[in-house]
């Protein structure tokens, strides 16, 4: 019987109709009629085979004569192979029988679904010269997999043959247009479904560097559907970004490139691993502050990454941003950078003339103003003093901050009766100052731009916190902190820190590790990044103190290394500043008599200064007046306290008016009780959940006669304690939860306590 077959090819997308029965047992194959059936795809859904397990039989036969031989009874020989699906051949893992040759994509003529009667199902004919490759699935499903498989291959073989040698432009771009086309509407289901296609278009215009700016808009605009889903190839981004350079203001910005950059900023998980996406991001807003109206088109930009409500629905937007602004900021300085020899070289090291810590200094660097008598000024230095080593190069030069012996008999005089005035250090001008970098106009342009986005960062609430966090560990090279211009203009940012009233947004003001400055400390006065006489300082301190930082060892690191700072503003009138002396007063932070009588100058030089202080000596006068009345009636020792911490807490002042006292969750045990019978006037006392004992309660009870309410609950007390008890007459309301009570104590207990209330 003749053989029915569909148009060549069957890549139309449309799945099999459905097969019919099998014939009549006894039925002869060969008479069984032979169809090709038409593809349907129905929504179905692949993923693209690499390799797989199939049955194949190969017919080698004149053309002419297929119909016959499909028809024959010799169709019943398979072999089973594991094929794989190559970039330009399928290929067997054991290269015998039929497959003992692979079989070229360029070999395969073409590609069809079969079906017949009474004979083997699901099978797929490749079309060869001399002959028929069919493939035998083990279902439909698998069949239709293998089909759209090597189709796709097939395909994407021929458009890389076409594609690598161009001759007119014209067809490459219908070319390209037909293979995006065919990429999105395929039904497989893989990343390199798209991928391929993209690096096909990559691969050609990365070699063919003579195209006009209408082809390259053309080509972009060809691409773009594929780009809505998929992150393009680094090539690809490459000639993005040239575009992006070349032609800021073409409309292909705006219209193709802005989804690009959405999704990226969206969806990318790391630029370490593709920083050519983040360099076209970065090339991408850099175009858009070459538009007419400049930073307000990335402020939309900004927005729109944002999104309208309070709360930015996408977590990888803002590290994405802040990355790129951070690599952005980094290349203005690069030059200034790449400048530094801080390295010996190979020569040096081998003949060993120069020692490595002479070259990579650990000590902090402080950059200065190139100055020609900076030779002068170090040979006039005394033989006793250290000579500063000099790096020097084009542009800056580098201090290494030695410890000379001047800076070790200043740290030694700390405390003596010969220490100098703070006051009159403070007035003493800096040896040296930050250097003015002179940016070239490109580099300049660009590091107003991304400071600007830090800016506009700093503004959404919720960006806020994640930001601080970001900014933190100052991940920025030191020329930028010693560039004016950069350091005034992040100053809006560590301002917004500063006013934020949580906690994990200010906290990252301080230094991300003991011995590292943070911005805190270089937005200090003295620090390299203060140019406002320490108003930003005032703030950061005062949002700090009115938080959890309310604490002495924040007041003793800012009596260690800002005291003269606050001196200085105190005396200017700064309010925080006076709180700040006056609790370093009240703490008693600052041990040096001659500095806490010049605190008290400074707080009496002003009005708030000394009605502050005078508020203090009246509080302390208070504190003085109650303790010498007997103190407090009411205390609450915080948890995890200690019989040592009890101890000199009752031993710091008078405590005869106590009368409720709560140990309660604290870490006392009976060795506290010879310091509770010292007080003489107590009625409650509250032991739950420590380990206060039996010897405890025997000393309560021989001296606390006026103890009324006594608890017990979860305590490691015992009846031989228990009963001991019985002696306080004034007793009233014991609770003994938790406890090893015996039911015999418990109801001699009750008992008592019952006649005694």
């Amino acid at each position: 019987s003749p053989l029915t077959a569909s148009s060549r090819g069957g890549g139309d997308g449309r799945a099999l109709p459905a097969e019919p029965p099998p014939g009549p047992e006894g039925t002869r194959p060969a008479a069984a009629p032979c169809r090709r059936a038409l593809l349907h795809c129905n929504g179905m859904r692949y993923k693209l085979l690499q390799e797989g397990d199939i049955q194949v039989c190969v017919i080698r036969h004149p053309r002419t004569f297929l119909s016959k031989i499909l028809t024959s009874k010799f169709l019943r020989r398979w072999e089973p192979h594991h094929l794989t699906l190559a970039d330009s051949a399928v290929a067997s893992a054991t290269p015998t029988g039929y497959m003992e040759n692979s079989i070229s994509y360029s070999a395969i003529e073409d590609v069809q679904l079969l079906s017949w009667e009474n004979a083997p199902k699901y099978c797929l004919q490749l079309t060869i010269p001399g002959g028929t490759v069919l493939l035998q699935a083990a279902n439909s499903y698998l069949r239709d997999q293998w089909f759209h498989s090597l189709q796709w291959k097939k395909k994407i073989y021929k458009y890389k043959k076409v594609l690598s040698n161009p001759s007119r432009w014209e067809v490459v771009l219908k070319e390209i247009r037909t293979l995006v086309d065919m990429a999105l509407t395929s039904p497989l289901q893989d990343d390199s479904i798209h991928q391929a296609p993209l690096e096909i278009v990559s691969k050609l215009l990365s070699e063919n560097n003579n195209l006009t700016t209408q082809d390259h808009e053309s080509i972009i605009v060809a691409i773009a559907p594929l780009l809505e889903n998929n992150h393009p190839p680094p090539d690809l981004c490459e000639f993005f970004c040239k575009h992006c350079r070349e032609r800021p203001r073409s409309m292909v910005v705006i219209e193709v490139f802005t989804p690009v950059v959405q999704r990226i900023l969206k969806h990318n998980m790391d630029f370490g691993k593709c920083p050519r996406l983040r360099l076209f991001t970065q090339e991408y807003i850099l175009a858009l502050n070459e538009l007419n109206a400049g930073m307000e088109v990335v402020k939309k930009f900004i927005h729109s990454m944002h999104g309208p409500t309070g709360q930015c629905p996408h977590p990888r937007v803002l590290p994405n941003l802040v990355a790129v602004c951070l690599a952005a900021i980094y290349s203005c300085y690069e030059e200034f950078i790449n400048s530094r020899d801080n390295s010996p070289s190979l020569k040096e090291i081998r003949n060993g003339c120069q020692q490595q810590c002479d070259r990579k200094p650990n000590l902090p660097l402080r950059l200065l103003h190139t100055s020609p008598d900076l030779v002068s000024q170090e040979a006039t230095l005394t033989e006793s003093r250290l000579k500063p080593v000099i790096v020097t190069s084009n542009e800056i030069h580098v201090e290494v901050e030695h410890n000379n012996k001047a800076n070790q008999k200043m740290t030694a005089n700390v405390g003596n009766d010969s220490e100098p005035n703070l006051i009159d250090c403070l007035m003493v001008s800096p040896t040296c100052s930050t250097m003015s970098i002179e940016l070239s106009a490109q580099a300049d342009r660009i590091l107003g731009c991304y400071v600007e986005i830090l800016k506009m960062l700093s503004d959404y609430d919720d960006w806020r916190p994640a930001l601080a966090s970001l900014l933190q560990p100052i991940p920025f090279p030191k020329e930028a902190l010693a560039h004016e211009k950069f350091t005034k203009e992040l100053k809006y940012v560590i301002q917004r820190f500063a006013e934020d009233p949580r906690q994990e947004v200010h906290s990252c003001l301080l230094s991300v590790r003991a011995g590292k400055d943070g911005w805190f400390q270089l937005y200090s006065p003295g620090g390299v990044a203060c140019d406002d006489d320490g108003e930003l300082f005032a703030s950061m301190v005062h949002i700090l103190m009115g938080s959890c930082y309310k604490t002495k060892k924040f007041l003793l690191s800012l009596a260690e290394n800002k005291l003269g700072p606050c001196m200085l503003l105190a005396l200017r009138g700064n309010q925080t500043m006076v709180e700040i002396l006056c609790l370093m007063l009240e703490y008693n932070i600052i041990d040096n008599n001659d500095t806490q009588l010049q605190i008290i100058s400074t707080l009496e030089s002003t009005d708030v200064g000394k009605r502050m202080y005078e508020q203090l000596c009246d509080r302390q006068r208070e504190l003085k007046e109650l303790q010498r009345k007997g103190g407090p009636t009411r205390l609450t020792l915080p948890s995890k306290s200690t019989d040592a911490d009890l101890a000199r807490l009752l031993s710091s002042g008078s405590f005869g008016n106590l009368e409720n006292l709560s140990l309660a969750f604290t870490n006392v045990t009976s060795a506290c009780a010879e310091h509770l019978i010292k007080l003489p006037s107590l009625k409650q006392l509250n032991l739950w959940s420590t380990q206060f004992g039996d010897a405890g309660l025997r000393l309560l009870s021989e001296h606390l006669t006026m103890l009324q309410v006594l608890n017990l609950c979860e305590t490691p007390v015992t009846d031989a304690g228990l009963l001991a008890l019985s002696s306080m007459k004034s007793l009233c309301s014991l609770n003994m939860n938790s406890t090893k009570l015996s039911a015999d104590t418990y109801e001699d207990l009750k008992v008592f306590l019952t006649s005694v209330c």
